[in-house]
């Protein structure tokens, strides 16, 4: 598994590709290294391997790129793909609760499990998870923290959101 790091504002992410594809994005190390030895797999760090994804990202950050094109290499629970799936189609700058995706996979009674299922998303920003506020628009929970939740919120131009 190749791995790079990319400076983005306020914060550092780690990316993560085996020969499948994208298969983690986050902001610990820590987590990074967890993620790996989950997976059963090496981690070398190779700017040069991952400069396709470094790309996609730096030009995200930037404000010029909306949707990301790249293979991803994510494993989960069929609930798991399902709400992944489902969070890929929420467009750039627009926002959904987690009822709005218990009601898109049709279980609108599970918005329990589907916010565990956005909380097990290994992909943050291109499973745009931090998409999805709060029925009350507050923002909660990101795996990566709520600074950086709101700075990619506020990248893709939604600022109206509660503390």
């Amino acid at each position: 598994m190749n791995y790079t790091t990319l400076a983005v504002p306020n914060d550092v992410l780690y990316i993560a590709a085996t020969n499948k594809g994208l298969c983690y994005v986050g902001n610990e190390e820590q987590e990074l290294f967890d993620y790996a030895a989950k997976r059963k797999e090496v981690l070398v760090q190779d700017n040069e391997a991952m400069s396709v994804y470094r790309t996609q990202f730096a030009r995200y950050f930037s404000g010029n790129l909306e949707t990301f094109h790249l293979t991803l290499d994510v494993t989960g629970t069929a609930l798991q793909q399902q709400v992944w799936q489902t969070l890929m189609t929420i467009p750039f700058g627009d926002v959904w609760t987690y009822s709005d995706v218990a009601e898109k996979i049709g279980k609108p009674t599970a918005v329990r499990a589907v916010a565990n299922a956005i909380g097990r998303n290994p992909v943050l920003v291109v499973i745009p998870c931090h998409r999805v506020i709060g029925k009350n628009r507050k923002l909660t929970g990101f795996r990566s923290g709520l600074a950086m939740k709101k700075t990619l919120l506020h990248l893709e131009g939604f600022t109206t959101y509660k503390e």
